[in-house]
């Protein structure tokens, strides 16, 4: 494979991701909470940068650093989501500090919701503390998809499991 093959590849491959990713947010606007998802903060914060030579790559994924915990979840201090049981991240405190309930009293404006907003910012957060966040899987499925349609030559040459290619990418 030759560098301008593999970097096309790389490419393809990162354009599907965050393009995958994007629809997955925006599938979710509507019917879920995800955060930045109604106003498209996390969608518009997606993109990769990527640096090719003849003997290695460099391919690195962003989002709003939010976009993680939307993404694999986050254990509940009580109970958690099927979907997150194998989520590294946990809540240990209450997440009420200013940004979060900035974060929830615009989502609660967004979807029109109707009462005090100082009651239903405290009523959700602790709701996300006590159950956790369910993983949306809105990046993670897309780059496992697209990882799977990456040239076997690409794959080989650069010995990638997809672990690893998963951990290096972050």
């Amino acid at each position: 494979m030759t560098f301008a093959q593999t970097k096309k590849a790389l490419e393809v491959f990162a354009n599907t991701v965050i393009k995958q990713s994007k629809g997955n947010l925006r599938r979710h606007r509507n019917n879920k909470f995800i955060t930045g998802s109604a106003s498209g903060d996390l969608e518009g914060s997606l993109g990769y940068d990527l640096k090719v030579s003849p003997n290695s790559f460099a391919l690195e994924f962003y989002m709003a650093d939010y976009g993680i915990f939307q993404d694999e979840g986050v254990k509940g201090a009580e109970s958690t989501y099927r979907q997150s049981q194998n989520s590294r991240f946990q809540y240990k405190k209450m997440p009420l500090n200013a940004q979060a309930k900035k974060s929830i009293g615009k989502w609660i404006k967004q979807k029109g919701l109707e009462g005090d907003v100082k009651s239903l910012t405290y009523v959700i957060a602790r709701s996300i503390y006590k159950k956790g966040l369910r993983a949306s899987m809105f990046f993670t499925k897309p780059f496992e998809n697209a990882y799977l349609k990456l040239p076997e030559e690409l794959i080989e040459k650069f010995a990638l499991d997809i672990d690893e290619f998963i951990e290096f990418t972050r």
